[in-house]
């Protein structure tokens, strides 16, 4: 395994695998708008309701609570632009992580020698590590435990096949 730099010149063609792995988020952003917006009347009306029997302080203390919810939902959505890309060429298997920051870092596998591990807990989680050399690298931790076993079938396929492809002979060059 080695470390590239975080922007890594492009893998050459032909790709093998190509595989782009991001955080799941269940609530669109329309969705996000409307729950917010529910969150915000439900509030206010429970603000202006205490206002009128004389504990005008609830009122603040429900516009606090939308302001929390609305910045807990955009921490989540900050963090999902957190992803990981998994690419095989013929020469090399590459990660490339990039964190909620935009900042990244790249791995880099010789295909022939790398090995998938797919570890089984006790409580039927599951881990996928690249190993090479005695090194090892964990992928796909963000997929649910199907989608990290579908993950590891694919790239163990392309993998073997490119493993199992014969070596193409260049053609001589003609003077």
């Amino acid at each position: 395994m080695n470390i590239l730099s975080p922007d890594p010149a492009p893998l050459a063609p032909p790709l093998h695998f190509n595989a782009l792995i991001t955080p799941h988020r269940s609530l669109s952003m329309r969705g996000f708008a409307i729950l917010i917006g529910i969150v915000a009347a439900v509030n206010f009306a429970s603000g202006v309701l205490f206002m009128a029997k004389g504990a005008w302080p609830v009122f603040g203390f429900c516009g606090l609570e939308v302001v929390a919810v609305w910045w807990a939902f955009r921490a989540n959505y900050r963090s999902a632009r957190a992803h990981e890309t998994v690419q095989l060429s013929d020469d090399e298997l590459r990660v490339r992580r990039v964190d909620a920051k935009g900042h990244a870092r790249a791995f880099s596998f010789q295909p022939y020698w790398v090995r998938l591990a797919l570890r089984e807990e006790p409580d039927e989680s599951t881990h996928l590590h690249l190993t090479s050399h005695g090194r090892r690298l964990e992928v796909a931790a963000v997929l649910s435990v199907p989608e990290r076993a579908d993950f590891a079938r694919a790239l163990e396929r392309a993998l073997a096949k490119l493993r199992n492809a014969p070596a193409v002979e260049e053609a001589p060059l003609e003077a």
